[in-house]
């Protein structure tokens, strides 16, 4: 499932569009902003896949955050709704991958999210030597992204776990969601990103939660109740 902060300062037009995404099954709303400084904050912290952005509100507007946002090595996607078919141009002149005109259409939504869907998987595809900065006894390495089973958060830092080894990264979990989500982690936890692949076992627990099992794994990783329909629909169960 994609993960999307909305960025919008009307309160209506968040509402109206978090519920068009829910009724998609394919976007989770991670965090809303109603203003630039709110929206980079909240992509600090959560990460996305995808930021649907107004493009007139107060201060800096939604084209210079584009604008900006484009000098990050891995920016969210853009699409912008707006009720100014106008600006059209100048978004996709800033890299915007779509445009929606307000009242949005279920139908013309759907297509903007499969747009990304399929951005998405070419770059997995293109970056599947992606591998990440890690610390190990005083010394810096690189690790292969698929050589990852699972990462877990503890306070400021993350712990990234190999079939036969654990290391430090000062990378925070949701920097780490944001790269490797297209290569096939997903967030099951606020504490726990799983790499897909590496699943082997998903036991059902009270509560409606989950917990999995990892090859090569002793510590079973927990499934937070909120996570675990997503987590089925990604798993094809």
């Amino acid at each position: 499932m994609l993960k999307a902060i909305i960025v919008d300062d009307e309160a209506p037009a968040r509402s109206e569009l978090r519920f068009l995404l829910a009724e998609t099954g394919e976007v989770e709303v991670a965090a809303e902003a109603t203003n630039v400084r709110e929206a980079i904050e909240q992509l600090k912290d959560v990460g996305a896949d995808i930021m649907f952005l107004d493009v007139n509100m107060p201060g800096v507007d939604g084209l210079q955050l584009a604008e900006a946002l484009n000098e990050l090595k891995y920016p969210p996607y853009i699409i912008f709704v707006t009720a100014y078919s106008e600006f059209a141009v100048k978004a996709f002149e800033v890299n915007a991958t779509d445009y929606l005109v307000k009242p949005v259409e279920t139908d013309r939504l759907m297509q903007a999210i499969s747009k990304v869907k399929q951005l998405i998987a070419a770059q997995g595809r293109s970056t599947t030597n992606e591998r990440i900065p890690v610390e190990k006894g005083g010394k810096k390495l690189l690790i292969p992204a698929s050589k990852i089973h699972f990462i877990m958060a503890k306070d400021d830092y993350s712990y990234l776990h190999t079939e036969n080894d654990r290391y430090l990264s000062t990378v925070s979990l949701a920097q780490l969601e944001a790269k490797l989500e297209p290569l096939g982690f997903f967030r099951v936890h606020r504490r726990y990103l799983v790499n897909l692949a590496c699943v082997s076992e998903v036991d059902p627990v009270s509560g409606g939660t989950l917990l999995l099992t990892l090859a090569g794994e002793e510590e079973q990783i927990p499934v937070s109740r909120r996570r675990v329909s997503s987590l089925k629909k990604a798993l094809g169960l």
